[in-house]
């Protein structure tokens, strides 16, 4: 089986030969882990889930496998979980049972205790890429066999706004993060995100994580306040790494105001789902279907629609976004070169 779109970086174009990749931790932070480490550091691993007792799997990159039992009990896994969280700087308990983290260079832990998990405490850890792919990486691998190369970079110079879509797993983190890596280095990139996923080689990036509140209730910082906050900043290119509440209205504000460039990511199982998806996040936000309407079709000049098939990630249509005569918000497949 060939190695999928997104894994691509341990070959050289036209090379057949493995080649060597670091582990991804190593020493006291691999540890951490427990009976987890050996898959943790394994750098073809992307995500690992313990379902309970019951399930241990995998995925790297070509879908889901079940992974011999780990010997892993209850008790253990849910050990595990309370230690992972705080290490994060976060607390898991009863009164606090679902909590998301990150640790490290970018391994995000999500951790779901009983009774909201009725078969057993949950854990999924997503692994960043060893190594940070580029367009160039995404291309030898045919990311853009569909849609070429030439097309994004084209827009990227341009400056166009963009938003990059696909159901979960298609590897809209990665194309974003590759596509940000392409700006101008005289570019000053402010990303705001949930969770700091992107990993972005270049010389002016800067990452504003969100914060939920402590035990008291008290210092969260939201996707909201941080787009105000990065406005702030002198932004050349505004990032939300993913649209996914109130906050989208901010970001199309600040879109609107003369930040060109920017982008942010939407999930969305078909390019002809993003109008809906984007309604739905206005309405969160207390916009009406016009008012949000009107907003996305001035602030975002494109859309990037990924599909993930068996063991491959693909961009595979371009869209835009215009007003149908009722002013609400539809899509246009861009077919032409």
């Amino acid at each position: 089986m060939s190695d999928p779109a997104y894994r691509f970086v341990a070959r050289r174009p036209g090379s057949t030969e493995r080649e060597s990749v670091p582990p991804r931790l190593a020493g006291r932070e691999l540890a951490e882990f427990g009976e987890l480490a050996e898959l943790v550091s394994d750098p073809d691993v992307t995500d690992v889930f313990v379902n309970g007792a019951g399930g241990l799997w995998t995925d790297r990159g070509g879908g889901l496998t079940k992974q011999p039992a780990s010997g892993m009990d209850e008790p253990s896994i849910r050990e595990l979980a309370v230690r992972l969280i705080a290490l994060g700087g976060r607390h898991i308990d009863e009164a606090t049972p679902c909590v998301d983290v990150r640790l490290h260079e970018g391994i995000r832990v999500h951790a779901v205790l009983p009774p909201i998990s009725t078969g057993g405490t949950l854990l999924s850890i997503r692994l960043p890429r060893v190594a940070r792919l580029g367009l160039t990486e995404l291309d030898a691998a045919g990311f853009f066999t569909r849609i070429p190369l030439e097309r994004v970079t084209g827009l990227v110079e341009r400056r166009e706004n963009l938003l990059i879509t696909g159901a979960g797993g298609s590897g809209k983190t990665t194309f974003l993060a590759a596509l940000l890596s392409s700006a101008s280095v005289s570019d000053r990139i402010i990303a705001i995100e949930d969770v700091a996923e992107l990993q972005v080689t270049h010389p002016h990036f800067v990452s504003l994580e969100a914060r939920q509140a402590n035990l008291e209730g008290a210092g969260q910082l939201g996707l909201e306040r941080l787009v105000r906050e990065a406005l702030r900043m002198r932004p050349d290119r505004l990032v939300l790494g993913e649209c996914r509440g109130a906050e989208i209205r901010e970001l199309l504000a600040a879109l609107n105001t003369g930040h060109d460039g920017g982008a942010g990511t939407l999930h969305a199982n078909s390019l002809a789902d993003v109008p809906a998806r984007i309604e739905a996040l206005g309405a969160l936000a207390g916009m009406s279907p016009t008012a949000i309407a009107r907003q996305t079709v001035s602030a975002i000049g494109r859309v990037l629609h990924l599909e993930r098939r068996d063991d491959s990630r693909r961009l595979v249509q371009l869209g835009r976004f215009e007003l149908d005569d009722r002013d609400r918000l539809r899509m246009v497949e861009i077919t032409d070169a």
